[in-house]
This record gives structure tokens, C-alpha cells and sequence, in this order.
């Protein structure tokens, strides 16, 4: 469980990234509704991350970073939405869903491994 500990910090830097990237959406109520989403899928991926490192076995491990990749690949959509609707002018969103993509690949990985060990 060693490298899923060093991809907390980047976990929490990005739930935290997007909740301060949300301030940059314009103030309609369609922005409102995707901010809360994607905070809430983005903040979720760390959250679960944690608990996946609090687990008591091999299966509760795997079901919570599964839950995590799972928040990881609903980020990444919510991320893309809030793109294509336009509902942000910051410089940031492409990062912001590269970021995403990468975080559901390395999660990806982590539970492909866990499931064949």
C-alpha cells in the first residue's frame, strides 16, 4: 500500500484545486449545479483513497479504491461538462481534466493489481 500513500497528496491537491477552480464559474444556476458535482466527485476520490488506507483487508481495500477510480472517472466527466458548457473563464480547465485523466489512470492501475494479486 506504499505507492497509494505517496498518491495522497496529489489526491487531496486536487479535490482542494477544484474547489477553488469552482470559484472561477459564472453565477448561473446551471454553474451551481456543476460545481457542486464535480466538488463533490473530486473531494470524494481522496476521501476514499483514506479509507482504502484505514482497511481492514485485501477486499475492503479494493472496494474503496474502486469506489475512488469510480469518483476519479466521474470527476473527469463533470470536469468536461463544466468545459463544454462554458461555464468557467479560468486558463485552468484543461489542466484540471488532464489532472483528472491521470489521477483514473493511476487508480486504474492500482485496483487492475489488486484484483490479479
Amino acid at each position: 500500500m506504499a505507492k497509494e500513500k505517496d498518491i495522497l497528496p496529489r489526491i487531496y491537491n486536487f479535490g482542494l484545486a477544484v474547489i477553488k477552480y469552482s470559484r472561477t464559474f459564472s453565477n448561473t444556476r446551471e454553474s451551481h449545479i456543476l460545481a457542486k458535482q464535480v466538488i463533490r466527485s473530486a473531494t470524494s476520490v481522496g476521501a476514499n483513497v483514506e479509507e482504502a488506507n484505514a482497511s481492514s483487508s485485501k477486499a475492503d481495500f479494493l472496494n474503496k479504491m474502486n469506489i475512488a477510480l469510480k469518483e476519479a472517472r466521474e470527476s473527469h466527466y463533470w470536469l468536461r461538462m463544466v468545459r463544454d458548457a462554458e461555464c468557467s473563464i479560468s486558463s485552468e480547465t484543461e489542466n484540471m481534466i488532464k489532472e483528472a485523466d491521470e489521477l483514473k489512470r493511476i487508480l486504474g492501475a492500482i485496483v487492475s493489481k489488486m484484483r490479479k494479486s
